[in-house]
């Protein structure tokens, strides 16, 4: 069966999808296979770690604490078999894993500096509200509503810069482990939800699905690339290759299946097409969650500095994702001031001393700076 949700409105999907499309280039429309597969994603999950965490549910002995000792040291005797088979299959790498690219990737990352904490909050995550597609378990789980906005934030800002910090993702890494701990959280809550009597499956398919999983993956790739150019930051090829690299590798982590990721930035504007253009349209669960993380600045900010960061939040919204998006998630537009400051501030800094000799070095140190700055804001 068909989610419902696939292809609700196709004339809405198309809509939004069309920058992408004419990114991705020439032959950019779903083939009969690939659309047949995007059907088939809603209904598949990650099925390693919905047996693991069914195995450690069975196992008085197992929690997931022990589940990421045994990660980080290798298998063990006497664990039930899908853990040991998890165990074993996590730590085997696939053969087209390149650890210098992991470096550049990730070294890459850390060096776009504050710009990548802006495209990931209201590029990445704002964009991705867009669509009711994936929203609902967010929704279910209280994690990105209300006073939690904050919190998930600096979860997720945590997870980023240890996957992104040198040898993070190193078998037994803290962004290896910290990754996995996210795959399994994904699996416990899909499992809780797939036995929830109030879940429609008809129409939203599994909760934590292959279709969506990849297509959020793409946000941390390709779509953060594409936002930080809007912002005027220097990608070098290398950099974009290394880091849609690095991320697929992430991805294969979370479980993602290996066909669908994106080593190319062309391959991941293709996919992001295909999931956006067959996404549903935005719902309750869109408004809330986007107004939500607008004010997510109330929890730190106080008098002037409030009025200040919300403003900014939705003027840079406004600058990457247009118009017609700001509509969809019920945002009140503002005229683009703080994008384009970014683009005349990186037009000197990235574009400028990037390119001078250790300019690079410096750039890593300007964003590590930022990133002690906004924790502190952030309390």
């Amino acid at each position: 069966m068909v989610p419902g949700r696939f292809g609700a409105d196709r004339v809405w999907g198309e809509r939004a999808a069309r920058p992408l499309r004419l990114l991705a280039g020439s032959g950019a429309r779903a083939t009969a296979s690939e659309i047949a597969a995007l059907r088939a994603g809603l209904n598949r999950r990650d099925e390693p770690a919905a047996a693991l965490v069914r195995a450690v549910r069975d196992s008085a002995r197992l929690s997931v604490r022990d589940l990421l000792r045994l990660v980080a040291a290798g298998p063990a005797e006497g664990v039930p078999e899908a853990v040991a088979t998890f165990v074993e299959a996590v730590r085997k790498r696939p053969a087209w894993v390149d650890d210098d690219l992991l470096a550049r990737g990730a070294e890459a990352c850390r060096a776009f500096g504050m710009d990548a904490g802006l495209v990931l909050a209201y590029g990445s995550l704002l964009g991705g509200y867009r669509t009711g597609a994936a929203l609902e378990p967010l929704v279910r789980t209280g994690r990105l509503t209300g006073g939690e906005t904050l919190r998930r934030i600096k979860e997720t800002s945590h997870w980023w810069r240890a996957v992104t910090e040198p040898g993070g993702l190193a078998p037994g890494g803290a962004g290896f482990l910290a990754t996995l701990q996210v795959r399994v959280m994904h699996a416990l809550v899909n499992a809780r939800l797939e036995a929830d009597p109030t879940w429609d499956h008809a129409f939203r398919g599994l909760p934590i699905n292959q279709y969506d999983q990849a297509s959020t993956l793409g946000v941390f790739s390709t779509s953060f690339l594409l936002h930080l150019r809007l912002l005027g930051v220097r990608v070098a090829k290398a950099d974009a290759a290394a880091v849609m690299h690095l991320w697929c590798y992430v991805g294969w982590l979370l479980g993602v299946d290996e066909d669908w990721l994106p080593f190319t930035e062309k391959q991941g504007r293709r996919q992001l097409y295909h999931f956006l253009s067959f996404d549903p349209p935005p719902d309750r669960n869109s408004v809330g969650l986007a107004r939500a993380l607008i004010a997510m600045s109330d929890e730190f900010a106080h008098g002037w500095r409030r009025v200040y960061e919300r403003e900014r939040a939705l003027s840079v919204s406004t600058w990457l994702l247009g118009r017609a998006a700001m509509r969809d998630l019920g945002l009140p537009r503002r005229p683009p001031w703080y994008g384009l400051a970014r683009v005349t501030a990186n037009l000197l800094i990235s574009h400028g001393l990037g390119r001078l000799p250790g300019g690079r070095r410096l750039l890593l140190a300007r964003g590590e700076r930022q990133a002690r700055a906004q924790f502190a804001r952030w309390g």
